[in-house]
């Protein structure tokens, strides 16, 4: 389990035969679960100064490996006792994302990212989404997209200060959102829709 909050910026030795190197501060041991921007990998070794995980090919189908250059997020794994910060991120990206406005709002800059309809029923307003990894609250919600603001300390440290309009970026949707869209009949065969979902867990 993840939190979505960038420990640090490694950097992208290699990706060769399936094997993404990388250079960074943080020393892993072998089988240890890290995120790389936003998807749980397995280090299979290590050096003094590098790291190395294994992408199967269906994670490189899924991913936007275009991202995987130059530098990426990475995330240890929880450990029991850990601050909880960010919201709870399984490393599982759900989709690819596409940027389709970058638009800059007085001190911040509005994101516009377009997903698959199939995910978008995920959403939530004012819920969390992770985009490579980062833990962010969705602002609005459309048709099939969503609307992000983003400080610009999270823009200098993270991807974000690289992404054009057209970039690809990996999608992790909120867990408690898939959990209560399946569990309340797939949400429109019992009339639930997210306002009832509010008041449902404001009465507590």
């Amino acid at each position: 389990m993840f939190t979505g909050l960038i420990r640090e910026m490694a950097k992208v030795v290699s990706l060769q035969n399936n094997f993404l190197t990388l250079k960074a501060k943080y020393s892993p041991k072998i089988g240890d679960s890290i995120a790389v921007n936003g998807a749980c990998l397995t280090v299979v070794r290590f050096t003094n100064d590098t790291f190395t995980v294994e992408l199967s090919p269906e994670s490189q189908k899924i991913l936007a490996m275009e991202n995987y250059r130059g530098e990426v997020h990475i995330e240890p794994a929880m450990m029991m006792g850990d601050r909880f910060e960010g919201h709870i991120v399984q490393g599982h990206v759900d989709c690819l994302g596409t940027i389709k406005t970058i638009k800059k709002d007085g001190n911040s800059t509005d994101y516009i990212i377009s997903l698959p309809s199939e995910y978008a029923k995920y959403i939530i307003p004012k819920g969390s989404i992770t985009v490579d990894g980062v833990s962010l609250t969705v602002n609005d919600v459309l048709e099939d997209a969503f609307r992000l603001t983003i400080i610009p300390h999270t823009i200098e440290n993270t991807l974000f200060r690289t992404y054009k309009v057209g970039s690809k970026v990996n999608l992790e949707t909120d867990m408690f959102a898939r959990y209560i869209y399946n569990m309340f009949g797939k949400g429109k065969k019992n009339g639930l829709t997210w306002d009832k979902v509010d008041s449902i867990m404001a009465s507590y």
